[in-house]
């Protein structure tokens, strides 16, 4: 409850239009969905919970910490849809969240292309400086997906691989790389989510590593074979997204309180990575086994 000294909580509707500010739905892409999803407009917002993915073990924490607004950056629904019955899973996830008072508001690709955005905050994970848009908008200077930034100081890629481990949420996933360990890396390209889509765009702008998520393995092979092709690493999707979500929530409560106002944030810290488990191959790179088990 507010004091005589502590400002009153905001509404719904006030929150909805400082994120909107922040990340306007212009930006989205054509198919998204973004914006307000679930939640009276009129409601009173004291806690709002940033997470990647709406799923189940997301809204439980939202519960169980009494959160009013969940923030986040997939989408809940992507196709139109007739109902909301409690007969599926996401209809489900809209009546548990509705029953408890809670709202949710999704960014999404207006995130990706803001700035600062999703992957500003991936590249200053990284440690990543000198930052410029890589897919750039060309109707506002600044915005755009992805981000073209440069290390503190040349590394080995086997050492930069250990960076990106280190500096992101832990998953089955792990990280994955396709180099020579011995390459110099001192320019990083960088997109959270997923990012396959611009390889040849990484390719073009000559930088010497690309981070990003999803990456599939013909269009990897293929970038691999061009001379001077960059390293390429992949991360889990879930946690090249992650450092978004402090970020996000630090820029509401700052515009909120610009307007006299302030709301408590949270950043989940449930790994909603699809993958649980990950076993890998015991077979050295050097050779494979053939079907009596020796090693060629």
């Amino acid at each position: 409850m507010p004091t005589e000294s502590s400002p009153a909580p905001p509404t719904l509707r006030q929150v909805g239009q400082v994120l909107d500010e922040l990340y306007d739905p212009s930006w989205a892409a054509d198919w998204d969905a973004v914006g307000l999803v679930c939640g009276d407009p009129d409601a009173s917002i004291a806690r709002v919970l940033f997470a990647v993915d709406p799923v189940g073990e997301v809204v439980e924490e939202a519960i169980a910490w009494s959160a009013d607004l969940m923030v986040a950056h997939h989408p809940l629904f992507l196709r139109g849809v007739h109902g909301v019955a409690a007969t599926t899973p996401k209809g489900t996830l809209v009546h548990r969240m509705l029953t408890r008072g809670i709202a949710l508001h999704v960014c999404h690709t207006n995130a990706d292309a803001a700035a600062p955005g999703v992957s500003d905050a991936l590249a200053a994970a990284l440690g990543l400086t000198e930052l410029r848009p890589l897919d750039p908008r060309p109707d506002a200077p600044g915005l755009g997906t992805g981000r073209i930034g440069s290390l503190p100081r040349a590394e080995r890629l086997d050492a930069f691989r250990d960076r990106v481990a280190s500096a992101l949420p832990p998953t089955a996933h792990g990280v994955r790389v396709a180099g020579d360990p011995d390459r110099s890396i001192a320019t990083v390209a960088v997109c959270g989510g997923a990012g396959d889509s611009y390889l040849d765009l990484v390719r073009a702008v000559g930088v010497d590593a690309y981070v990003t998520a999803d990456l599939r393995h013909h269009p990897a092979s293929e970038a691999g074979q061009y001379p001077a092709a960059p390293a390429l690493v992949d991360v889990a999707h879930w946690a090249s997204e992650w450092p978004w979500l402090a970020d996000a929530a630090g820029r509401l409560v700052r515009a909120l309180a610009q307007r006299g106002t302030t709301v408590e944030t949270r950043v989940s810290t449930t790994c909603t990575d699809p993958w649980t488990l990950h076993v890998p191959s015991a077979v050295p790179a050097a050779g494979h086994r053939d079907q009596e088990g020796n090693i060629h």
